[in-house]
């Protein structure tokens, strides 16, 4: 019996009858005189042949196992004996092909193996607010350095007590995307303010949002379209803030985008990353009114991504982080210093199943 769910197994029996289908229309020779209509079909075909032959070595395993199940009670008893002592080892690759079957199926939705840049912007609570999208910003940082990421800042407007009114920067390494689209939205902190005196817990507010990384051949953008300011940067750096005009504000006419980035001496560095972020605004922005248009066509919001949402509680007081999404509390200690990984891992496994569920 496969373990496959059945509605991964039409998925791929649809991919069978798809590439053949393909390749009976590769082989016509008027397609010569279509080279643009030959690439096509040469591109679907490389992206689904892998996972087709796949499936057949998965499909002889099955019947492998079956030929075995029927020799064990069969009544030839050395056959059944060998049979018997081979099952094991042909149910587990059973078992590991069709679990690379579903990651295969999955790898290529989303923006998974992408970069990302991440936007922390503090919310209700003032000077507090503040400083906790800072904690978050550090926690990001500790995260990306148990992951071998790099992190690069971008840009950061600070507040007055140490903390951050908005600060971005880009995480670059392997499945960055993939682990980190699951941190946007708003964040919550219940704890006792620093300024507090009394000792009352104050909650407050930071919101978090993490937009893939697009190169820019995926998102055309017309140069008569951007206003380009150049500015003093504002942060630490010396003589070097007073002297240049490094950091760089571009305005998307179109769209009424803005984005800044100074964390640059170079004013050239600085323009190439803030139009990193203008691409992946951008970018952003398409692929929401997508997912807007397909939810209106099934008559519900899915995959919104409303960063209004509150996804996490950081409970100070009680050592406690609540994932609303899990429903699951976590150790908070652990996860600010840098120790997301079974919250992430979590997430991880519930997007699986729901990405199952909608092939």
């Amino acid at each position: 019996m496969s373990p496959l769910r059945p509605r991964i197994q039409q998925k791929l029996d649809g991919m069978v009858a798809r590439v053949n289908e393909l390749l009976a229309q590769s082989s016509d020779p008027k397609l010569v005189e279509r080279p643009d209509r030959l690439a096509a079909l040469q591109r679907e075909l490389g992206t689904m042949t892998p996972i087709v032959k796949r499936y057949e070595t998965f499909t002889q395993l099955l019947q492998q196992s079956e030929e075995h199940r029927s020799l064990v009670d069969g009544p030839d008893r050395d056959l059944a004996q060998l049979a018997a002592a081979e099952l094991p080892e042909l149910e587990r690759r059973i078992a590991q092909e069709a679990e690379g079957l579903v990651d295969a199926l999955l790898s290529d939705q989303g923006d998974d193996r992408r970069d990302c840049i991440v936007e922390i912007r503090a919310g209700t609570g003032g000077e507090e607010a503040a400083l906790f999208a800072k904690d978050l910003c550090t926690l990001y940082q500790r995260f990306a350095v148990r992951r071998g990421w790099s992190f690069e800042p971008m840009h950061s407007t600070p507040a007055e007590q140490g903390g951050f009114k908005d600060v971005v920067f880009a995480l670059r390494g392997t499945s960055v995307f993939h682990e980190m689209q699951f941190e946007s939205g708003g964040h919550r902190v219940q704890r006792v303010p620093q300024t507090e005196a009394k000792g009352r817990v104050h909650t407050s507010a930071a919101t978090v949002a993490v937009l893939p990384e697009v190169e820019e051949v995926e998102i055309k953008i017309n140069p008569e379209d951007l206003k380009v300011d150049t500015f003093r940067s504002s942060g630490a750096g010396g003589q070097h803030v007073n002297k240049t005009e490094s950091a760089v504000r571009i305005t998307h006419i179109p769209t009424g985008t803005v984005v800044a980035c100074q964390e640059e001496r170079s004013q050239l560095k600085n323009r190439q990353r803030a139009m990193a972020l203008l691409r992946a605004r951008i970018y952003e922005a398409q692929k929401r009114a997508v997912e807007a248009a397909r939810a209106a066509e099934r008559k519900e919001q899915v995959g919104t991504g409303d960063r209004s949402d509150r996804i996490r509680t950081y409970n100070f007081p009680q050592d406690r982080l609540t994932d609303h999404r899990l429903n699951r509390n976590y150790s908070l200690t652990q996860v600010m210093e840098g120790k997301l990984d079974p919250v992430v891992e979590a997430l991880i496994a519930d997007m699986r199943e729901r990405r199952i569920e909608e092939l």
